[in-house]
C-alpha cells in the first residue's frame, strides 16, 4: 500500500514542472508567431525592454541619462568628437525647458535624442493615460528644438511592467534599457568606471551613462581607447537596435525574428 501510495506522489510531482515547461514552450511559439517578448516571471508572461542586441558585428552604443545638471555634457560632446563616436541622450522634460541650447548642440553634433519621461517618476505606477501624457509631453518639448520626431524611450529609474511597455510599443516609442551599468551614478572613480565599462561590454551591449555623473567624462577617453582599439564601434542606439521584425528574448536581448523560406 504505502508502494502504491509512493509511486502515485512522485507521478503528481512531475505534473507541476511538466505543465510549467509546456506553457513556456507555448509562450515562446506565440512570440515567434506575434513578434510580442515575453519572460516566464512568476508563473506570468512579463513584457521586457531591449536590454541589448544580438549582432554579428561588434557595434556597441553609449547612453547618457540627463535629468539634473549640465555642466559637464559640452565636455562630453567634445571627447566624443574627438573619437568619432556618437551615442544617446535620454532628457527629461524639465532638463530640456531649462538647458534648450544644449539640447540643440547635443543634435547638431548628430547623437541620438530619447525622451526619458516628464517628472522622472516611477510610470509602472501610472495609468495608461498618465504614462502617454508623459511620453507625448516630452518628446514634443525635444521636436520642438530638433524637429525630429522621438522615437526612444528610457524609463527613469529602469522601472517598468506591462502597462508602460505595450503603452510605449502603442505610441511608436522603443523602451530601452542597458546591460552594462557604469555606476557613475554612486560617485565611483573614473578608473572604476572605465573597467566597468570595459569588462562588462559585449557585441551588442547598451551602456548606462549620466551626462552630469562626477567621474563619467575622465572615464570616457579610458573607454573609448580600449573598446574602439579593440574594433568595437559606437553607434547611436537607434542605429543599433532592429526597428521591425524582432523579438526579445527572455534576458531583454533584442533578436532578428526568423523568416521561414517559401516552400
Amino acid at each position: 500500500m504505502r508502494i502504491t501510495y509512493a509511486r502515485e506522489l512522485l507521478k503528481k510531482r512531475w505534473v507541476l514542472p511538466v505543465a510549467l515547461c509546456l506553457m513556456l514552450v507555448l509562450l515562446c511559439f506565440m512570440n515567434a508567431r506575434t513578434g510580442a517578448y515575453a519572460v516566464y516571471y512568476n508563473t506570468s508572461a512579463r513584457k521586457l525592454p531591449i536590454y541589448s542586441v544580438e549582432r554579428d558585428d561588434k557595434k556597441i552604443a553609449i547612453s547618457f541619462d540627463c535629468a539634473w545638471g549640465a555642466e559637464k555634457t559640452q565636455g562630453l560632446l567634445d571627447v566624443m568628437r574627438e573619437y568619432n563616436v556618437k551615442c544617446t541622450f535620454f532628457m527629461t522634460a524639465f532638463w530640456v525647458e531649462k538647458y534648450p541650447e544644449t539640447v540643440k548642440a547635443i543634435f547638431d553634433e548628430g547623437h541620438d535624442i530619447g525622451t526619458h519621461s516628464v517628472t522622472h517618476s516611477y510610470m509602472s505606477k501610472m495609468s495608461v493615460s498618465e504614462i502617454e501624457s508623459e511620453l507625448k509631453e516630452s518628446s514634443a518639448l525635444i521636436e520642438k528644438i530638433t524637429g525630429e520626431k522621438v522615437t526612444l524611450f528610457r524609463p527613469p529609474y529602469g522601472d517598468y511592467n506591462d502597462r508602460l511597455i505595450e503603452t510605449c510599443e502603442k505610441g511608436g516609442f522603443y523602451a530601452i534599457q542597458w546591460d552594462v551599468d557604469s555606476l557613475d551614478w554612486k560617485d565611483v572613480t573614473s578608473s572604476d568606471i572605465a573597467k566597468r565599462i570595459i569588462s562588462k561590454t559585449g557585441r551588442g551591449s547598451i551602456i548606462l551613462c549620466h551626462n552630469n555623473a562626477e567621474h563619467t567624462l575622465e572615464a570616457l577617453p579610458l573607454v573609448f581607447t580600449d573598446l574602439i582599439g579593440r574594433g568595437y564601434e559606437f553607434v547611436p542606439i537607434s542605429e543599433l537596435i532592429y526597428l521591425d521584425n524582432y523579438t526579445v528574448d527572455h534576458l531583454g536581448r533584442q533578436r532578428r525574428a526568423r523568416v521561414d523560406s517559401a516552400a
